[in-house]
């Protein structure tokens, strides 16, 4: 065998670390390059299938997907339990709200702390609505305790990574994001330009033209969900909390005045992405950048 080509899936990287090990020549394919060459098929079957993408690969008609290495898939790993026990936690406030509200009662936005309490604050007078509340009640508080342990191991792991303590520079970026961009991007050379990071993690709007028809859309969400997410949020505490003045601060709030709050924050992600991505393979520190003589007066 002188090449063997993988569709990427779940099992993609453990089998391309295997088969590498044993000193053979292995890459992975773009889900969607193979689906498109493999969708006139009739019958789809598994020898099909790997005629397919045997065929795919004598042509040269396919994106390589880059591998990433064993510590950035642990990383990845560690940020996605988090999140699933976090939105899990979330799901069963909701539920706990929703009993609620059927007996005529809001909770309202007391903090994950205190909201046991004034969940119980507000049946003590019914007790047949305490006892629907108190299992859900102890669920959360297991899960309350139980989102701690990642969150530690997360502070744990980006307080041995000098990477991520570079990029945490940056204001907005937390510990989150800091490890969610390095388990992302993986290696900075592999982009030949830190623009392109943007584009790779789906943050530049997509564009079909044809003919005399040119149209730009929204962007095209195409990159990995966790970690434009995480930048989202951290462009949103960089408009909004982040009360020290940063030339990047001032240009996203120039954005939020023309084309409103919501395109700014997803401006200002694409571009900490591409600062982010520069810090990195330059070794350098945030440049704040110079406050104008009118807004420092």
């Amino acid at each position: 065998m002188k090449r063997i080509g993988l569709e990427v899936c779940s099992l993609s990287a453990w089998l391309h670390q295997g088969v590498t090990r044993a000193g053979l020549s292995a890459l992975c394919i773009a889900t969607r390059h193979a689906e498109a060459a493999m969708g006139a098929m009739p019958n789809k079957t598994d020898r099909n299938e790997a005629r397919g993408l045997a065929q795919i690969i004598c042509t040269g008609w396919y994106r390589e997907v880059h591998v990433k290495s064993a510590p950035c898939r642990m990383a990845r790993s560690l940020l996605a339990a988090r999140r699933t026990v976090l939105c899990k936690l979330r799901d069963m406030e909701n539920a706990v709200c929703a009993v609620l509200r059927e007996s005529g009662l809001k909770v309202g936005s007391p903090g994950r702390k205190l909201f046991a309490a004034r969940v119980r604050e507000l049946g003590v007078a019914d007790p047949a609505l305490s006892d629907i509340t108190e299992p859900l009640l102890a669920i959360i508080a297991v899960m309350n305790r139980e989102l701690a342990r990642p969150s530690q191991r997360v502070i744990e792991a980006v307080r041995s990574e000098p990477i991520c303590r570079r990029l945490m520079t940056v204001p907005g970026v937390g510990p989150l994001t800091a490890l969610a961009f390095r388990a992302t991007v993986d290696r900075p050379g592999r982009f030949r330009r830190s623009r392109d990071v943007g584009a790779h993690l789906g943050l530049t709007p997509r564009r079909y033209q044809s003919g005399e028809t040119d149209v730009q859309g929204r962007i095209s969400r195409c990159g990995d969900e966790l970690a434009c997410t995480l930048l989202y949020e951290a462009a949103h505490t960089l408009l909004t909390r982040c009360k020290k003045w940063s030339k990047l601060k001032a240009w996203g709030m120039n954005v939020a005045k023309r084309r409103g709050m919501a395109k700014a924050r997803v401006a200002v992600a694409r571009k900490l992405a591409v600062i982010l991505h520069r810090m990195w393979r330059d070794q350098t520190e945030f440049c704040w950048g110079k406050m104008p003589v009118n807004q420092a007066a």
